[in-house]
């Protein structure tokens, strides 16, 4: 099921309302998509209202707006290497604050304090209900879904400051979307990213040194996480630079893609 946030667009009677809906039709055929908008929050058994929309006729937002984001840094050998660093012996967790998100479509807002911002394509989990201490065998009962996500790192500055909350945290700097996807198996799946159609990124979550599991597991250890909360499963090798005037896509096998395009602030 794909689930999206969106708002609709001017000349319908709903023209700015904003709501959960479940997306139907063929994603190869951007023209056959339906949005089934949903009576509050999809959390449990979503409820249809009978209200439709052609995708084409509501503008997709950011399908959650999380209590916080949990990230996970070098939780792939080939990225944690090309920026001279091992894989750390426990997860490198860090926060982005509710304020970077943007969803489909939002600029990305090059920050005036970097001259090096970077693209790190990833997939993102979104948790499904309260919980904490979550045994590996019980993740699966905490997610709602996948998502794609940008974490756009002003890599100078992280490099300078050593600690990454301006680095990585930066207004516009968590790009989420297209939608949630609730059937999916984030096993292998691959993940790309593309800079003005250029393909600068190519991996597989089967090359994450830790799975999905692990890594909800061990945040959860630490701090209890809520409906909504999003988890950044860190990136591939490939990373790089991005320019205004840039438009950066990130794609998840069996999501979707993410495009943004990247303006001066």
């Amino acid at each position: 099921m794909r689930i999206a946030r969106f708002s609709v667009r001017e000349g319908s009677p709903a023209a700015g309302s904003v709501s959960f809906g479940i997306i139907e039709g063929d994603a190869a055929q951007p023209e056959s998509l339906v949005v089934h908008t949903l009576a509050g929050h999809p959390f449990g058994t979503p409820q249809p209202t009978g209200e439709t929309h052609r995708l084409q006729d509501v503008r997709l937002l950011a399908p959650m707006l999380p209590s916080k984001i949990v990230a996970v840094g070098r939780n792939y050998a080939d990225h944690a290497a090309e920026l001279g660093n091992d894989v750390p012996p426990v997860p490198l967790t860090f926060f982005k604050p509710s304020t970077a998100v943007i969803g489909p479509s939002e600029s990305i807002a090059y920050p005036p304090f970097s001259s090096d911002v970077q693209y790190e394509a990833e997939l993102a989990v979104v948790i499904g209900r309260m919980c904490r201490e979550v045994p590996l065998d019980r993740v699966p009962e905490v997610i709602f879904g996948y998502t794609c996500a940008n974490d756009v790192t002003a890599r100078d500055v992280q490099q300078r400051e050593g600690q990454w909350a301006r680095a990585k945290g930066f207004d516009t700097s968590c790009p989420l979307g297209p939608w949630i996807e609730t059937d999916l198996d984030p096993a292998d799946l691959a993940v790309t990213c593309t800079v003005n159609g250029e393909l600068r990124q190519a991996g597989r979550t089967s090359q994450m040194a830790r799975s999905v599991a692990e890594l909800v597991a061990h945040i959860s250890e630490a701090m209890t996480l809520l409906p909504g909360d999003v988890i950044l499963t860190g990136t591939p090798a490939g990373v790089g630079p991005l320019a205004i005037g840039d438009e950066v896509a990130v794609s998840v096998e069996g999501i979707g893609t993410l495009a943004n395009k990247v303006v001066k602030r």
